[in-house]
């Protein structure tokens, strides 16, 4: 990454400096100390905070550190141009034309790499995301879990960790009962037969559709079943089924998973019993009331949490508990969960009974996401023509597709609530972020094309003389793409997979910009071999990253 090789330059001088009798002996390695872009670009292409770090272990005061370390900065260089003291001590470093061609060149030769690293090379991750209940079609708000998680799982494979992807099937417990019960009133009216709807029974559309697709399958045979059977054999047929809408909805949105772990496993092997049985042992679980309850007060929860209810049947917590320690078993050394702010409370108690477990909390991790508004043209949208109750996710890709859906869904920070605007989403015009980066790619694509008619192939990276690359804008431009290394290293690590859009927006602006002061295809041969570079290395890096957050980069619009 740009930054790490900054540093190392930084690291090198400071050790110079003490070598020189400037500095004194310092720690090795030195603490840690940042390299990142100045908010004013009138301040450097990078600024380093070197000097404030060290002063305290110097025994200097913060400017006495930076001059030293000027002092001894390579400059100017085949890595910076110049360098300035700024402030209380901090660095202002200016990049040399030679260091940003070494990587536009890194650019073409990393191809579909460039971005990507070893990282998390050997390490195991589960992501589980999504996990909606499977008592009804995925609504808008899982949308957004699965583009937030399936962007994380992406992320964390380009630093080369070894990722599976999980959803975890509530197949048991009353949401599923009252799913059960709803189909089979609605199949008993088809059959002519008196049936009373549950007060509180699901009333979406759907649960009418599952009832006919049963009939369909068993006719109206299972009118004259006996209620318990009947009523199980109903189950199975919804689960079924809405697993399958599931599936299709999350395929048809670009999610596949590795696994799909079924909650009722967990009982019918016992895990459950056995995990309550362990967690009493250890004096986590007692008594009261008539109904069981977990001390999460000892790993910071705001009140203790009932596991077992005064009617024996285990909480959603009860199976939680042995669903992470299976993970664990399963070989994986670090946990991913992307929940729904609503599941905030959840994140304390389930933390502390893994690590009552052995397992250290912090590899437990959970990624909250807020809640989606959808609004259409600044208003509110608050109904579904299929659902008749709520905006379901197939709905949203089918009126805006699925490349403006994974863009929006993650172009905020999961922490933040985000508005969803359809009309936006389906806008063909600058104002569209993903249409605004996707036309930068498709332009670029356009001038190869132009080029390769006209006989002007990119030439070799390492061949073309980059230093005609001497406008401001194309300086801009090559500087954006640089970064992605970086960009791609902290939204994997920071879990901010918006990174990613606002890294594509920067860029496509710059090419624009760029596109139009500068033309590509001219008569001076040498410039144009190296645009030619510099647009293609654009056109790799806007690609690599549209890829990263599971958009297409068209070649034609």
């Amino acid at each position: 990454m740009v930054t790490r090789e900054l540093a190392a330059l930084v690291v090198a001088a400071v050790s110079r400096a003490a070598a020189a009798g400037e500095l004194p002996q310092l720690p090795e390695p030195l603490p840690p100390f940042e390299v990142e872009p100045p908010r004013d670009a009138r301040h450097g292409d990078y600024a380093t905070n070197v000097a404030l770090v060290l002063a305290k272990a110097a025994g200097l005061p913060p400017r006495r550190v930076g001059e030293a370390v000027h002092r001894h900065l390579p400059v100017p260089s085949a890595d910076l141009a110049r360098a300035e003291l700024a402030g209380p001590g901090f660095l202002n470093l200016f990049l040399a034309p030679a260091f940003v061609h070494r990587w536009l060149r890194r650019a073409h030769e990393a191809d579909r790499r460039f971005g990507t690293s070893d990282e998390g090379r050997g390490r195991r991750v589960l992501v589980e995301y999504v996990s909606a209940n499977p008592t009804g079609p995925l609504h808008v708000g899982t949308g957004r879990g699965g583009a937030v998680g399936e962007t994380i799982a992406r992320l964390l494979e380009a630093l080369g960790y070894d990722v599976s992807r999980e959803y975890y099937v509530n197949d048991y417990g009353g949401q599923v009962e009252t799913l059960a019960r709803s189909v089979e009133a609605r199949y008993l009216e088809l059959a002519g037969c008196a049936a009373e709807f549950p007060a509180d029974g699901y009333q979406g559309a759907y649960v009418g559709d599952i009832a006919r697709r049963i009939a369909d399958r068993e006719g109206l045979s299972l009118a004259r079943a006996g209620e318990a059977e009947r009523l199980a054999r109903v189950q199975e047929y919804a689960l079924s089924m809405m697993l399958e809408d599931i599936r299709e909805t999350l395929e048809a949105f670009g999610i596949r998973f590795d696994t799909w772990f079924s909650e009722r496993t967990l009982h019918e092997r016992s895990d459950v019993r056995r995990c309550l049985e362990a967690l009493r042992e250890r004096d986590l679980v007692y008594e009261e009331d008539g109904a069981a309850w977990f001390r999460s007060t000892r790993f910071g929860d705001d009140k203790d949490r009932v596991i077992v209810r005064r009617d024996g049947r285990p909480t959603y917590f009860a199976a939680d508990v042995p669903y992470h320690l299976d993970k664990y078993e399963r070989g994986f050394e670090h946990l991913i969960d992307v929940w729904g702010v609503d599941h905030v409370g959840d994140v304390a108690r389930v933390r502390g009974a893994v690590g009552a477990f052995g397992h250290a909390p912090s590899s437990l991790e959970v990624v909250l996401h807020q809640h989606v508004r959808l609004k259409n043209e600044g208003e509110a949208v608050r109904m579904s023509k299929r659902s008749g109750e709520f905006v379901t996710l197939r709905d949203l890709l089918e009126a805006v597709g699925r490349d403006a859906a994974r863009f929006f869904f993650i172009m905020a920070s999961p922490s933040a609530p985000m508005d969803f605007d359809f009309a936006l989403a389906r806008r063909q015009s600058s104002e569209n972020p993903v249409y605004y980066v996707q036309y930068a790619h498709a332009r670029i694509c356009s001038i190869l094309r132009e080029a390769a008619r006209l006989g002007r192939e990119v030439p070799p990276a390492a061949a073309a003389d980059l230093g005609r690359l001497t406008a401001p804008e194309e300086w801009v431009l090559a500087k954006r793409v640089i970064t992605l290394p970086e960009v791609v290293y902290a939204a994997a690590m920071r879990r901010e997979p918006q990174r990613l859009c606002a890294y594509a927006r920067e860029v496509a602006e710059a090419f624009h910009v760029f596109y139009g002061q500068c033309r590509v295809l001219s008569d001076d041969a040498a410039l144009t071999g190296a645009r030619l570079v510099l647009v293609d290395a654009v056109r790799r890096a806007l690609r690599n990253t549209l890829d990263l957050a599971g958009v297409g980069a068209p070649e034609r619009m």
